[in-house]
Order: structure tokens, then C-alpha cells, then sequence
């Protein structure tokens, strides 16, 4: 099924880009729509489950204060189906989508307050990117080809 998605997206991308000409550049995001950056990790072979309950114990709950206060409208995390064939090459991914003008949250203050042990907070943030293989971020903007 996440193949499918893969494969569609892949198209879609595909198609997009030579619709829009090889030399047209990307549209910035603009301020009425906000954007969405999907991040995408490779945990090395045989850590995933620890991968992911760092990261739901240490990231997850600070992106999600972040979307209560409004920096984020939506907070989603993926997994392939497959592992190893086409472009699955991802073991873990977020999707964040910033609303437009959205507010200014003090991100320190907020890990401050979310994790009172700092020191073990910062070791654990070391460990699920020590065991991470890559990790990229996919800034995306909206290209509407409905318009002239």
C-alpha cells in the first residue's frame, strides 16, 4: 500500500516537474498557505524500535506542544510498508504543516518546561541520531498547474 503511495507521488513529482519546464525554479512558499516539510530518517538495521521510542518520548511530544500552540497545524509520522525495494529507502518519516503566519514559539523554553532533566533529555536526542543512518528534509511548495 505505502509502495503505491511512493510510486504515485514519485509520478505525480515527475509530471510536475516537466509541466513546469526544466529551467522554471520552484515557487516559494507563500504566506497565505503556509508550508509543509515532510522529514524523512534511515534508522541503521536493527535499532528502528529504539529509534522510535526515543523519538516518541523525546521529539513527538515537543512537536505536538508546538501544533497546540498553533506553530503546527498538523503533526503526522509515517513508516513504509516495504523496506529496501524502489525508493523506500526511509525507515521513518514526519510530515509538519506550518499554517500561514503562524505564531512564534519560544522552542527552548518549551524543551525547557517538556523535559525538567535536560542532561538526560540531550543524551537521548545524541542516541536517536547516532543510530540514524541519513536524514533529510523535504521543504515543499505548492505548484498550482490550474493556472495559466
Amino acid at each position: 500500500m505505502m509502495r503505491r503511495g511512493v510510486v504515485s507521488w514519485l509520478a505525480a513529482a515527475i509530471v510536475t516537474m516537466w509541466a513546469a519546464g526544466a529551467s522554471a525554479q520552484a515557487p516559494a512558499p507563500s504566506v497565505e498557505t503556509g508550508k509543509t516539510t515532510w522529514y524523512f530518517y534511515t534508522v541503521a538495521w536493527g535499532h528502528q524500535d529504539e529509534f522510535l521510542d526515543l523519538f516518541a518520548r523525546n521529539h513527538y511530544p515537543l512537536l505536538k506542544a508546538l501544533e497546540a500552540a498553533g506553530h503546527y497545524s498538523r503533526v503526522r509520522t509515517y513508516v513504509p510498508t516495504y523496506h529496501g525495494d524502489g525508493r523506500a529507502d526511509w525507515t521513518f518519516a514526519v510530515e509538519l504543516v506550518e499554517p500561514a503566519n503562524a505564531p512564534k514559539v519560544d522552542e527552548e523554553a518549551l524543551m525547557k518546561k517538556l523535559f525538567p532533566d535536560q542532561e538526560k533529555y540531550k543524551r537521548e536526542e545524541q542516541r536517536r541520531f547516532e543510530i540514524l543512518v541519513a536524514h533529510w528534509d523535504v521543504p515543499l511548495n505548492v505548484v498550482d498547474l490550474g493556472k495559466p
